[in-house]
């Protein structure tokens, strides 16, 4: 007589069993989580290079079909995220689910060059992502721990570059004969944000200088924090147990605002 199917045995390969199984690649700590989630970022930064490459070129049905595609995969991943998630309702109000859902709209829709072309653009917010994966990174990469605030910075400076780039681009390589492509647009975009100015790409109309104020403003800011991050002396995180000041010296044995004594992990010289 055959035994009896164990009680949540059938469970294990229903629902639950993918919800655990997509927690685990998501959420885990294993090798293959990590892997998981990086070649996650890799497709989103791969995403990015494919809108910037296909700004050179005429938008063909091949081209439409390849937005489809990509626009299934990203779908798969904002519905298994959603589906592991223990925070549906917050993370629906999310500024990256939106970002998400604008970029699945994007690529689903069968777009031209002309008429809703603009929503391309909401493509490059899908790298408000990256924040998600770096924060990932955090308790397992050492180059990571120690480089943090760079990256972080390095990550904010991207992310405003690539969206104000698109922004650039949508808005005006239709009316604008010196931006054709996405390579123009970078180039106005990185010479706005560094102040530089060479004159010989500008942007017309109120809609553009306004584009380009707030590449200047916001731009500079987020650069001038990358240096700054970059240029002044490299300091740890770690919580002091008393007062809470989160920042400390690399051979700091007592907090410098409150003299609790700190015991930092120790991972070797680096």
């Amino acid at each position: 007589m055959p035994d009896k199917p164990r009680r949540g045995a059938s469970s294990e390969s229903g629902p639950q069993g993918l919800r655990r199984f997509l927690t685990q690649l998501y959420e885990g700590d294993s090798r293959r989580s990590h892997h998981f989630r990086a070649g996650l970022l890799i497709f989103d930064c791969a995403t990015l290079l494919f809108v910037v490459l296909t700004s050179f070129v005429t938008y063909s049905r091949f081209l439409i079909w390849t937005d489809f595609v990509l626009g299934l995969v990203i779908l798969a991943d904002f519905l298994a995220r959603l589906f592991v998630s223990r925070r549906r309702l917050a993370d629906l109000a999310s500024p990256t689910t939106w970002a998400d859902v604008a970029a699945i709209v994007s690529f689903l829709l069968p777009l031209a060059d002309e008429g809703a072309g603009f929503l391309r653009v909401l493509r490059t917010l899908r790298l408000l992502r990256t924040y998600h994966v770096l924060m990932r990174f955090r308790g397992r990469s050492r180059f990571f721990r120690h480089n943090e605030e760079a990256i972080i910075a390095l990550a904010n400076l991207a992310v405003f570059l690539f969206v104000m780039t698109g922004i650039v681009y949508e808005t005006q390589h239709r009316q604008n004969p010196e931006i054709s492509n996405y390579v123009d647009a970078l180039y106005f975009t990185v010479t706005a944000l560094t102040t530089t100015g060479f004159g010989d790409i500008t942007l017309g109309g109120t809609g553009g200088r306004l584009i380009a104020v707030v590449i200047m403003i916001f731009g500079v800011t987020l650069f001038l924090r990358l240096v700054q991050v970059i240029l002044r002396p490299r300091k740890i995180r770690f919580t002091c147990p008393s007062c809470g000041l989160q920042r400390h010296e690399v051979d700091a044995v007592h907090c410098k605002a409150c003299g609790e004594l700190l015991n930092i992990p120790d991972e070797g010289r680096f």
